[in-house]
């Protein structure tokens, strides 16, 4: 029979299939899962050389070995953004805690452009492998991939705070999301105070556990305690990013502006380009030199003042009129059980606290089923050691395997895991096998299957041990903050210039 054919208003089809298409960039493309703060490309790429064993203690690969696998499985779209993906999952001045270890030429801040993915070699961070750590332990949904040949995760268990820890950027349709990265070290200890008391607001959490974001390229940042609040409690606003300048006197008073840190995302070179421009327009006076002293241990922009100029002065106008003043658009856009939401700090510190209890919890059911299994066979043996000159008679004797099996189970009253856990042992493994090893294994394994129902009873326990994992990779990875945080009332001041 022919197809029915349906008749339906072209604004009611395009509507819908413009939805499905808006709702497929959202979930599949743009806007991150607020448990592990990846959006799948990202998810892919770390999978993908998890997978292949691009470990930290390995050797380096080239970067189109690992592109082509990511396509080859999982992401079936451009090889040159999944390429982009991993060079910004590499880059130390986009990343607070970059993801991929790269070697070779990731780009610059100068805007220079990455080599091509042939040239290039990438290994996972290890910082990336504490967010794959119990992958293989049933702690996370599973889902087909493109074409049904493999499987990929759903999120990762991620117990690094990635979300707010890197942050992210992305444009959806309809959608935007901007999260800024935060300091390892508070994220830290504000996960911590909100375990154990979810009660904490927002204004208990800004300035006693978060100061504010914390970009990998340093800065300044301007906003008032009360604003950084309110952005907080949101998940909107902007937040005023201005460069580290200080002023050096040499001998004979030549002065020097000398900038050390810029704001996030600011090309140094094109800074540089607007810089001499305005300097040729004549809109800023008395430089006479700026040059470009960057180099491995850090940035330094210096400009020569002339012995009219007034240091103070030049600066305010470079902040009006360059990007050494700029703001970072806060807009903190997650899925959440798929749907893309508009939320504040602390419901992204709260799901990730619910996420990682959930893979505790699941990783406990893991061990337990282990050991539970683990025990039973153990159980087997103890029998069968007991009684090692009949077993080996009936084994010997039988003339199949099944035969052996089956006299095992109505002799000995063994389960068929353990009738087969005894044949699968060579005889001489069987015979060397001593009860007392035996016996105390299974102590051992009791007691392990006790403390694991213990942990999935309270939850109290499951608290510590997130405490605890987090403490740990504090003490790995935890570092300094890069920028600083000026809780100012008002407008940058002359006296705020340190002179040195």
């Amino acid at each position: 029979m022919p197809e029915e054919i349906l008749t339906i208003p072209i604004e009611e089809e395009a509507k819908q299939s413009y939805l499905d298409y808006a709702m497929s960039v959202i979930i599949g493309r743009a806007i991150p899962d607020v448990r592990d703060g990846l959006k799948p490309v990202q998810r892919r790429i770390l999978y993908g050389m998890y997978e292949i064993g691009l470990l930290p203690n390995k050797p380096y690969k080239k970067s189109a070995r690992v592109v082509g696998h990511i396509l080859s499985f999982y992401h079936p779209h451009g090889d040159q953004a999944v390429y982009d993906t991993l060079v910004r999952m590499a880059q130390p001045f986009t990343m607070r805690y970059p993801l991929v270890d790269g070697q070779g030429n990731f780009g610059s801040i100068d805007g220079d452009p990455p080599a091509a993915m042939r040239y290039t070699e990438a290994r996972l961070t290890p910082l990336a492998v504490e967010m794959l750590e119990d992958i293989d332990k049933d702690t996370v949904d599973w889902q087909p991939n493109f074409d049904g040949s493999v499987e990929e995760p759903k999120v990762l268990p991620s117990k690094f705070p990635n979300l707010l820890c890197n942050g992210t950027t992305g444009i959806a349709v309809g959608l935007a999301t901007s999260i800024p990265p935060h300091n390892l070290n508070e994220i830290a200890k504000a996960l911590i105070a909100l375990a154990e008391n979810p009660e904490l607001t927002v204004e208990e959490i800004v300035g006693k556990y978060i100061k504010a974001p914390d970009f990998p390229t340093g800065g300044i940042i301007e906003n008032t305690r009360e604003e950084l609040i309110e952005i907080y409690k949101t998940g909107k606003g902007s937040i005023r990013l201005k460069a580290k300048i200080h002023v050096e006197r040499q001998k004979g008073g030549k002065e020097l502006i000398v900038i050390t840190e810029l704001p996030y995302q600011v090309n140094k070179s094109e800074l540089i380009k607007r810089i001499a421009q305005l300097v040729r327009d004549k809109k800023i006076k008395n430089i006479t030199d700026l040059r470009d002293e960057s180099d491995k241990e850090g940035i330094r922009i210096v400009i020569e003042v002339s012995r009219y100029g007034e240091p103070e002065k030049i600066i305010q106008q470079l902040l009006k009129h360059t990007q050494l003043r700029k703001n970072f658009s806060v807009n903190m856009v997650v899925l959440i059980d798929g749907e893309p939401k508009q939320v504040g700090l602390k419901e992204l510190l709260s799901q990730f606290i619910k996420h990682r209890l959930e893979v505790i919890t699941k990783r406990t059911k893991y061990f337990l089923k282990k050991a539970e299994k683990r025990l039973h066979i153990v159980e087997g043996l103890i029998k069968a050691v007991r009684n090692i000159d009949r077993v080996i008679e009936i084994v010997r004797n039988s003339q199949t395997g099944e035969e052996a099996k089956g006299k095992l189970i109505g002799e000995f009253q063994l389960s068929p895991e353990q009738a087969q856990a005894v044949l699968d042992l060579k005889l001489q493994r069987l015979t060397s096998l001593e009860t007392k090893a035996l016996e105390e294994e299974a102590q051992k394994l009791r007691g392990q299957i006790e403390d694991y129902k213990n942990i999935l009873l309270k939850h109290s326990r499951k608290i510590e041990i997130f405490k605890k994992e987090l403490l740990e990779l504090v003490q790995k990875y935890g570092d300094e903050r890069r920028s600083f945080v000026e809780y100012i009332q008002g407008e940058f001041e002359k006296k705020d210039i340190p002179v040195a």
